[in-house]
């Protein structure tokens, strides 16, 4: 089974009855009705599963081709699939009116996302880098180069790219060696980048890159560093496209999984510099550079979502048409196919809930992000940023982890046959393993959480993110069928009380605090991940509870109540152990000699 149909079933479920549509009351979207968020939803599953989907295969084999003259063409059926969503109109979703784009909520937005991920990993990332490159120029750009740069980026004809990473300059950006030498309005850039997603081409006329470099006089270190716009071909006064810019595709990574995406080495400047524009204020680049990072950390969780989604599909289909072994004695004896024994049913079943549980706490995340830019009140928006800023990191690192679990085990429920590439299952595994590791691995998720986030604020935005866990807590144990679900929610809810209690207090030590923010990030956050996904799945619970108890016949909800049960009293005492990890210590991290 290599088929991906988009989850519009439980999509549904989470922005209807989980967050009851509460993007729609906000002022920026009172045009926007329940009607139009289904129909956004059904459309985009054509454009998934119908056109994106079919090519997920095709890329893995093919992949991009990297040329001596510095072109990349992507693989057979890419470039029209990429055309067929401009031509959709779907790249400015997400964006306001004001911008050009059909000003449609952020949680939407991340719906779609998710299915063109689940779709094609590969192809989902060119647009993805797209809207991180819009929000920098929408939020950070002068008012000449948003009106010739942004209508086309959010028309999605030019797409975008981030360029970061250098030979010398991974995670520390510090080391950041590429020059950028004023020349009248403009400047010359030169210099190495590595490992730019989409930084060459066939499927869009023009690429805008998004460059970190330095000033000749610029200070060493983060606060040296400047954001500069590198288009690929130089813009005409008209809007028309002028000649090439001085930016060169030396290579193509060859890849563990995503063969479809190229990601390209691009050398800067070996004809006398790029041409680049100022972005923002000088000196401020990584700052500027944030607000795509932001939104690019929001939206690889969302597509580990994604491929998890599809390992299951897989996962499940194959499972129903692989006829091996009887059922036991006790239910029958007749020969049966695989999903019918109970180890491959807890495998299924841990794979369902967990992809349940992270789609919602992420769309979650989401609407929050819709508040924090479009509520009226000054103080709603400031709370709800604070609780997206507690939300990203763990909802990047936590989903993508899974995301890589998840897809490890549709493997083991194909058995040999998972191995084999001609399955696909093999293809989502190693898709799905960069995501840990790019936009800021996990290990530096887990730092900014336990570090900057919690500390900054005494751990009051993270506290009050766990308040509203403890009222599910609360109606959980109100309700008698759901009461056993609140007490095991409220156990996990305890320990990730005092596991931040600990972890800020010990972040304070003068001496002692670096290292125990380091020894103890990640644990804290895997904690935090287990805890938040088994309250949205308390959520879950709670409203299947009342769709049962009103005479629904619906199954999706029996099914809903299984995975919200299976999350909350089996995956959660899994992560609950990450307590005891924090109450172990860190001497021997600090022990440990290499060599």
């Amino acid at each position: 089974m290599n088929h991906y149909v988009a989850p519009v079933r439980d999509l549904r479920f989470v922005l209807e009855e989980l967050l009851g549509h509460h993007s729609l009351t906000l002022s920026n979207f009172t045009e926007t009705t329940p009607d139009v968020v289904e129909a956004v939803l059904d459309e985009a599953a054509k454009l998934a599963g119908d056109v994106w989907g079919p090519l997920n295969a095709t890329g893995d084999y093919q992949g991009a081709k990297h040329y001596p003259d510095g072109r990349v063409t992507t693989p057979d059926g890419f470039a029209a699939a990429y055309q067929a969503y401009v031509e959709g109109g779907w790249n400015g979703i997400g964006v306001s009116e004001a911008l050009g784009g059909q000003n449609l909520p952020e949680v939407v937005a991340s719906a779609v996302q998710e299915m063109l991920h689940g779709a094609n990993m590969a192809l989902g990332l060119c647009p993805m880098l797209t809207a991180g490159a819009i929000e920098a120029l929408a939020h950070h750009g002068s008012e000449p180069l948003k009106a010739t740069y942004l209508p086309n980026l959010v028309e999605g004809i030019w797409t975008g790219t981030m360029n970061l990473t250098e030979p010398q300059a991974g995670s520390d950006l510090s080391k950041v060696r590429t020059k950028a030498v004023p020349e009248g309005d403009h400047y010359r850039i030169s210099g190495q980048k590595i490992y730019i997603t989409w930084g060459e081409h066939d499927a869009a006329e023009n690429i805008i890159h998004f460059v970190l470099a330095r000033k000749p006089d610029a200070p060493e270190g983060n606060k040296g560093i400047s954001l500069f716009l590198v288009p690929q071909f130089l813009v005409n006064d008209d809007g028309t496209l002028g000649e090439r810019n001085d930016v060169l595709c030396t290579a193509i990574e060859h890849k563990l999984g995503i063969h479809g995406s190229p990601t390209c080495s691009l050398s800067f400047g070996e004809k006398g510099g790029a041409i680049g524009y100022l972005v923002g204020e000088e000196g401020r680049g990584l700052n500027h550079m944030f607000t795509m990072m932001n939104e690019a950390r929001h939206k690889v969780g969302i597509q580990g979502i994604g491929v998890a989604e599809r390992a299951c599909q897989h996962a499940f289909a194959y499972a129903k048409e692989r006829h091996q072994g009887r059922l036991s004695a006790a239910r029958g004896g007749k020969e049966c196919s695989i999903s019918e024994h109970l180890d491959v049913r807890r495998m299924l079943l841990s794979m369902r809930a967990r992809t349940d549980a992270l789609r919602a706490l992420a769309l979650y995340c989401a609407a929050q992000l819709d508040t924090a830019r479009h509520a009226e009140n000054e103080s709603e928006r400031q709370a709800a940023q604070a609780r997206v800023d507690i939300l990203i990191p763990v909802v990047k690192s936590f989903s993508t982890d899974q995301a890589v679990e998840i897809a490890s085990l549709g493997i083991q429920v194909h058995g040999g046959m998972g191995y084999i590439e001609e399955t696909g299952a093999a293809q989502l595994l190693r898709d799905a393993r960069i995501a840990p590791i790019y936009e800021g691995t996990n290990g530096i998720q887990a730092l900014d959480l336990a570090g900057r986030k919690l500390q900054r604020d005494n751990g009051e935005a993270f506290s009050s993110l766990l308040n509203e866990v403890a009222d599910t807590v609360e109606r959980l144990k109100a309700e008698p069928a759901l009461a056993h679900l609140g007490q095991a929610l409220a156990a996990g809810l305890e320990d990730l009380s005092a596991a931040k209690q600990q972890v800020l207090e010990q972040g304070k030590d003068p001496e002692k605090g670096p290292d125990a923010v380091q020894g103890y990030a990640t644990p804290l956050l895997n904690l935090a991940g287990h805890v938040l996904c088994a309250w949205q799945m308390g959520q879950a619970a709670l409203s299947a509870q009342a769709a049962i108890g009103q005479g629904t016949t619906d199954s999706f909800y029996k099914a809903k109540l299984l995975s919200a049960q299976f999350v909350i009293t089996q995956w959660l005492p899994v992560g609950r152990a990450q307590r005891a990890v924090i109450d172990a210590g860190i001497q021997c991290l600090s022990d440990f000699e290499i060599g």
